[in-house]
């Protein structure tokens, strides 16, 4: 008994190995999992050769074909004459098949022998003039094409093969764009290391518009011009940490840089506020600055690296999203939210941290207007709501006054916080939210107050010398303009 799979390089029968020959030469019979091979016609001429490619065209799910294929090599394995399984490539690269007949054959007791041989790598490395040892990465386009987001360093090449058709260029196409520009600069490298052998260098977008695409076409993504990857980013936290790194950077602790992260939060909510997508941009880095140098910081004390911060949320996300990787039902937001709350309360209890109030899961640092916000949502979840917004607005009025009628500054300060209570209660039915309307409310005075401001300058008048009517006047102006 005994399996001998053998490698039967990228395409071009020169480059077949001298011990492929040797065990190909010896065979009887050769099962390959496919004749759709330019070496397979150069093979040798002793053996009967036996393909799987039927079963291709009678396939629904390529997953359970290989197993069968896997099943059936393993069982041939076990005639006393054993079985020559060939395949493209090398056999342990990109060839499932190879790997599950490993598996089986260890569970049965049955040798293997794998026979190496060129993969498409090699040839595919040539084509492009590209070192192997320069982080090179290799996928499979059809694996990748069933995914959202590439998983993909962008700061190193990366090699995707058997992009063989144009709808699998096409799903690679939109996966890769969730990470690299459209017009990123890629190529195709068609039957790298056998006759016809083409490099076709184009950007990202018009990928799927090739007429060359086939089963030896391999895609070649190049690094984005400057480093992007949160690997890269982590490297410069953890040399600004280094004993030769900044002195100011390797002193901060979690705590020391608690005020930080509250203010870039701060800094990435006004620049949403303003639409403005540039600021966003850099503001979302100077938070996750935050985040990577609390990680590095937990690494150096022992208590946590960035790899178990991300695993954790990942498989928290997932978790949460039956609807999504599970079996539930969930129809719109609201069921969501509802299907959220079960979870993390099964989720506590099994971690022996159950809470006395379905208040408590609200943060209490959050600011006044927010926190009160969220404890009315938490409250409406389970009924504790108006039946509409009609009382919800009476209710502001009654505030109103209550505050007319306190008698103390104890009385008064507490009728005020009832009031912005009832506020924020009527801002949630009318569907805003209370500390956004109001850090609004603060640009626009800021910005209408700045205009009274150069207005007085430009008169040659301080703020002071004016009255209230020319200030107001000034306001309206700004306010007629769109301050």
């Amino acid at each position: 008994m005994k399996i001998s799979i053998v490698g039967l390089g990228p395409g071009d029968p020169g480059a077949l190995t001298r011990r492929a020959w040797e065990v190909l030469s010896a065979a009887g019979e050769v099962y390959l999992r496919t004749a759709h091979h330019p070496t397979v016609d150069a093979l040798p001429a002793g053996p009967t050769y036996h393909s799987f490619d039927a079963r291709y065209d009678a396939a629904d799910d390529f997953a359970a074909l290989y197993e069968e294929i896997a099943r059936e090599v393993v069982a041939l394995g076990q005639r006393a004459e054993g079985v020559v399984y060939a395949v493209p490539g090398h056999p342990l690269m990109g060839e499932s098949t190879v790997t599950r007949v490993l598996a089986l054959a260890e569970a049965a007791g049955i040798a293997v022998e794998v026979v190496a041989g060129l993969s498409f790598v090699e040839p595919t490395l040539t084509a492009l003039r590209l070192d192997g040892l320069s982080g090179v990465q290799a996928l499979d386009a059809v694996e990748v094409a069933a995914m959202h987001h590439p998983p993909i360093n962008p700061d190193a090449p990366a090699l995707l093969a058997q992009l063989y058709s144009q709808t699998v260029a096409s799903d690679v196409k939109l996966v890769l764009m969730n990470q690299y520009p459209d017009d990123h600069p890629v190529a195709l490298v068609h039957a790298a290391g056998a006759e016809g052998e083409r490099v076709e260098r184009l950007p990202l977008y018009k990928i799927d518009r090739s007429p060359h695409l086939a089963h030896l076409t391999t895609l070649y993504v190049a690094p984005l011009p400057q480093p992007g990857s949160l690997e890269a980013f982590q490297e410069t936290i953890a040399h600004l940490r280094a004993p030769d790194g900044c002195p100011w950077d390797r002193e901060q602790t979690h705590e020391s840089l608690r005020r930080n992260l509250l203010e870039e939060t701060y800094e990435v909510l006004e620049t949403i506020d303003a639409g403005d997508f540039d600021a966003m941009c850099e503001e979302f880095g100077d938070l996750l600055l935050q985040i990577v140098l609390h990680s590095q910081i937990a690494v150096d004390e022992g208590e946590f690296r960035m790899a178990d911060v991300i695993a954790a949320v990942n498989e928290k996300i997932i978790r949460r999203h039956p609807h999504v990787w599970g079996e539930v039902q969930a129809d719109d937001p609201a069921q969501v939210i509802v299907n959220w709350e079960q979870l993390k309360k099964k989720e506590r209890k099994a971690k022996g941290n159950e809470r006395a109030s379905l208040l408590d899961g609200v943060p209490r640092a959050l600011p006044a207007l927010d926190q009160a916000f969220r404890y009315q949502e938490r409250a409406a979840r389970v009924g504790f709501d108006w039946p509409d917004v009609a009382p919800v607005r009476a209710k502001v009025e009654e505030e109103l006054a209550e505050i007319d009628a306190a008698e103390t500054p104890d009385d008064l300060a507490a009728e005020v916080g009832d009031l912005l209570f009832a506020l924020v209660n009527w801002a949630r039915w009318l569907g805003v939210e209370p500390e956004s309307a109001l850090r609004g409310a603060n640009t626009r005075f800021y910005r209408r107050f700045r205009h009274i401001e150069r207005a007085a300058a430009a008169q040659g008048r301080e703020l002071t010398a004016m009255s209230l009517a020319e200030m107001d006047a000034l306001w309206d102006e700004a306010k007629a303009a769109g301050v």
